[in-house]
């Protein structure tokens, strides 16, 4: 999305949501009418940015790979909904991630499970009540899903999951090209391959690649895509047969910090050409189902973290924001999910008013001062009571934070349809721990 001038990414960000009466609105709804009903902190999200998100994605790789929603990005059952009515299948990794894709109308063979620890109960589960493909991550998990293939008289599905080679990395967390708990080494996959095909119970039907995240250069992840029909061919060639399977993984990134422009979708169309034209070419791949499985691209830039100012102080020079929520609901704002160097999420006051803006430190109410939201957002001078929004958060929000930490009710979820909101997740009590009796809330 390209940068109004003058204006600033985090309100670039939050034009594409709307206004309404000088306010940030979500599918037309004022933040304020939502938090008045649903309380603070309080996470929402626009199904019709989703659905344009899908269908931008859908629009760059027709013709060579269908969507799968990776549910850990955000594993409401109704946010997966939306992108199911789309079209998309759902990639998952836990047994509890196979029942939300379920309940949101996925069908079991529109399902691929991953993961490098998954249990004996997840496996028995999901083969006796249906999967599209186990994706095998060591050489016990062969051993493991053969054997309760066998007892359940199934032949299972799977696909081996390939740690890639350096050649393969990319993106702000690398998957690949290192020692990894995730998968085979690329080098080991002929040995492999000859594993799973010596298991009557496992049918192997494709591979797996996931070489890194947050990538934001289509070059980059087309790079990546290519590396991964490559070494799809040369597993086929070793079959001896056709793949049914190609999982390229996900890894589409989002803008989340200044300086960093959003994936471009047209630059990835013409790369998805040449793609195209290689996979064409080889009749041992030509038929097999290409498989991308993005998440936070999908519902990332969909969702808001809207929190209230409890408090604006001063300290020895410094302007701090107190909000009634933080790291204990959005752990990935506060830079503690995997950031070295901690910046700051786009966050805007919901009613900015035209008011000047100046750098400020915005904390949560925990006792450490891990809380802390942003360092130098540029926010006006807000005062208690009004709200404050965390754009960019629709992924890896309030399932990926230690909600339990210091015991505050964790908020609710709402879902904006065309002006329709409803509400997926209820806002939780005060809890109390230990047994202690309720104080209600």
């Amino acid at each position: 999305m390209p940068q109004p001038e003058g204006s600033t990414p985090a309100e670039t960000l939050a034009a594409a949501f709307g206004a309404r009466d000088g306010e940030l609105a979500v599918g037309g709804v004022p933040l304020s009418a939502l938090t008045e009903r649903h309380g603070t902190p309080l996470y929402v999200y626009d199904a019709a940015r989703m659905r344009a998100s899908y269908r931008a994605l859908a629009e760059a790789v027709a013709g060579f790979a269908g969507i799968y929603y990776s549910i850990k990005a955000n594993p409401n059952p109704a946010v997966a909904r939306v992108f199911v009515g789309e079209g998309a299948g759902i990639e998952i990794a836990s047994a509890a991630e196979y029942l939300a894709a379920r309940a949101a109308g996925a069908a079991p063979e529109r399902i691929l499970f991953a993961g490098p620890g998954k249990r004996p109960d997840e496996l028995a589960h999901v083969i006796e009540h249906g999967i599209g493909e186990i994706h095998l991550e060591c050489v016990e998990e062969i051993a493991r899903v053969a054997a309760i293939g066998a007892a359940l008289g199934r032949t299972v599905p799977v696909a081996l999951r390939i740690n890639p080679s350096a050649a393969a990395q990319g993106g702000a967390m690398r998957m690949g090209g290192k020692p990894s708990p995730f998968g085979f080494d690329e080098e080991e996959t002929e040995a492999v391959i000859d594993a799973v095909a010596a298991q009557p119970a496992l049918r192997l039907t494709g591979i797996h690649l996931f070489a890194g995240t947050q990538i934001l250069d289509a070059d980059v992840l087309a790079g990546q895509w290519l590396h991964g029909l490559r070494l799809a061919l040369r597993a086929a060639r070793h079959l001896g047969r056709p793949l049914e399977t190609i999982d390229l993984g996900g890894g589409l990134g989002i803008p989340y910090f200044s300086g960093e422009t959003a994936l471009d979708l047209a630059r990835l169309k013409q790369r998805v050409a040449e793609l195209m034209t290689f996979v064409r070419a080889e009749p041992l791949i030509r038929e097999a189902q290409v498989v991308i499985e993005p998440g936070r691209f999908l519902v990332g830039p969909a969702g808001l973290y809207a929190a209230q100012v409890l408090a604006s102080k001063r300290s020895r020079g410094t302007r701090f924001l107190v909000l009634d929520g933080g790291m204990h609901h959005h752990l990935a704002a506060s830079g503690n999910l995997g950031q070295v160097i901690k910046r700051d999420y786009p966050i805007v006051a919901a009613r900015p008013g035209g008011r000047e803006t100046a750098p400020c430190t915005v904390v949560g109410p925990l006792c450490t001062p891990l809380d802390t939201l942003a360092r130098q957002a540029a926010l006006p001078d807000c005062q208690a009571g009004e709200l404050i929004a965390i754009l960019q958060s629709g992924a890896y929000g309030l399932t990926a934070s230690p909600v339990g930490f210091l015991s505050h009710p964790t908020p609710a979820e709402v879902l904006v349809d065309g002006g329709s909101v409803t509400e997926i997740r209820p806002r939780g009590r005060f809890e109390a721990p230990l047994g202690v009796p309720d104080i209600g809330g």
